[in-house]
């Protein structure tokens, strides 16, 4: 009779060999260098992250990440969390999660489609890629053997976040996934902006220096802002005291965790730290929803703590539509001549970030509107009937604010190609409502109808047969009479 271990001998020998398996899988595809040659294509069985390359601590790791199901980023993952760090900026957003998309590493690392057209390349001529364990991917040229040098390094390309101890200097700028919102270091600030189009931008937040450890000095060079172990982030022209700090909400507060801060897509800055667990929300640069730069889409109005309605007080508010701007301008000649836009006015209504636009002094509303209304670059103009200030809105109209103080007028320029978009959709919709209750009304007359002819045929097969279903009466000249109807 066998023993329990030579039973279970078969059973340790096929473990054993499924695990070696799997540490033979697991090196073969998330390795911690590549080297010349170096050449991978999307594997069709993954769903979410393909990892090509781990840093030491196996906390981040590059690969191909999947968007949409049929397309793919390169990109750097926090593990743990599965959060984005990093994203290669391609020259196009469409690239296909399919064999004929490769990554090779030839001296540059690059990303090229089925047509061999590269769509990314870091450029040089180095000799290895390295994950560091602070997320920074480096590609690295061997001097000597001692020694190495830095030829590209993602922290010098940000995507939409910044980790600790990665410069952000006034050559480089956060942009949201959306690709709407900016964040740039100006000459002695720090500034968040809003794309409207290809020419026109907006700034909406701004912390400016307050030099209160050290004076910004003219001629040493740009500021570069740093987030700081301590808990803050930092503006600096000199390493040794920053110009300014702007504090999180664990300032001075030492943790294990690493720390980030990421431009979100609704165009706030948010700052966090990984607990071991999950991401602590750190700090907010803009706390009230409605002084964000779009809070409720195009043409919508924000009510503080009662959510959003739309501009024109009437069309119903969908999120982020009330009224399309559509592309293009009011310049057109053809929109000129037809005057392709109506007018809307509104009381009580403000720009969330006037204090950083420009104004004009002006006498009176008609005066600021009028000024407008001849300028087909002009899409709007908010005027304080207390203060005579008129601000001009030279892009189109996104979210405002509610305000209780009526003397804050609205004039708003709505294109007539929105509002027939609306309409064609209201009358679609209505048509279709009033399609359904005639078919409805007509289904349930044709089944009254059915019913009752099926009753007259029934009453008239008794009679013909001289049953009736009522008690018995005499066949007179009047019965013979109702048979000869049924039959006609």
């Amino acid at each position: 009779m066998k023993t329990t271990t030579e039973l279970t001998k078969p059973i340790h020998y096929v473990l054993l060999i499924i695990f070696s398996f799997l540490l033979y899988v697991n090196k073969a595809t998330t390795q911690q260098i590549l080297h010349r040659g170096f050449s991978v294509t999307p594997d069709s069985s993954v769903l979410s992250f393909q990892s090509l390359l781990n840093d030491p601590t196996g906390n981040f790791s590059l690969g191909f990440l999947r968007v949409d199901r049929s397309q793919l980023s390169l990109a750097i993952l926090h593990v743990p969390s599965s959060e984005t760090i990093w994203l290669a900026k391609t020259s196009t957003s469409s690239i296909k999660w399919s064999k004929p998309t490769k990554l090779f590493f030839n001296g540059s690392l690059v990303l090229s489609d089925q047509h061999k057209k590269v769509i990314w390349s870091t450029q040089g001529n180095g000799d290895s890629v390295l994950l560091l364990n602070n997320s920074n991917l480096q590609i690295q040229s061997e001097k000597s053997s001692s020694s190495h040098s830095v030829l590209w390094q993602s922290f010098d390309f940000p995507s939409d976040t910044l980790i600790e101890n990665q410069n952000f200097t006034v050559e480089m700028s956060l942009v949201s996934s959306n690709g709407l919102y900016s964040m740039r270091l100006g000459d002695d600030y720090l500034g968040l902006y809003t794309y409207f189009d290809q020419d026109s931008n907006q700034i909406y937040w701004k912390h400016r220096a307050m030099q209160a450890k050290a004076e910004i000095v003219e001629g040493q060079g740009p500021i570069y802002a740093q987030i700081s172990l301590n808990g803050f982030l930092g503006m600096y022209q000199k390493e040794q005291a920053p110009v300014d700090v702007l504090p999180f909400d664990s300032f001075q507060r030492p943790i294990n965790g690493i720390r980030r801060l990421r431009l979100e897509s609704d165009g706030n800055i948010k700052a966090y730290y990984w607990n071991g667990l999950k991401w602590i929300t750190d700090f907010t640069a803009i706390s009230d929803v409605c002084e964000l730069p779009n809070s409720c889409g195009s043409y919508g109005l924000c009510r503080p703590g009662k959510g959003c309605q739309c501009l024109d007080n009437k069309t119903e508010y969908q999120t982020g539509e009330c009224f399309s701007p559509e592309s293009g301008d009011l310049c057109r000649e053809k929109q000129m001549i037809n005057k392709g836009y109506w007018i809307l006015r509104r009381k009580g209504v403000e720009l969330p970030y006037k204090e950083l636009m420009a104004f004009e002094k002006m006498g009176t509303l008609d005066e600021c509107e009028g000024t407008c209304e001849k300028n087909c670059s002009c899409w709007g103009a908010l005027f304080n009937n207390v203060s005579g200030y008129c601000y001009f809105v030279d892009y189109p109209i996104n979210s405002l604010v509610s305000v209780g103080d009526e003397n804050k007028l609205g004039f708003f320029k709505v294109r007539r190609v929105a509002e027939k978009k609306r309409n064609v959709g209201y009358a679609i919709g209505v048509g279709l409502l009033v399609g359904a209750l005639v078919i409805f009304v007509g289904f349930a007359l044709f089944g009254i109808y059915t019913i009752w002819r099926r009753k007259q045929r029934m009453n008239c097969r008794f009679m013909e047969d001289g049953v009736s279903p009522g008690p018995y009466s005499d066949l007179g000249s009047s019965s013979f009479r109702s048979i000869e109807l049924c039959k006609s």
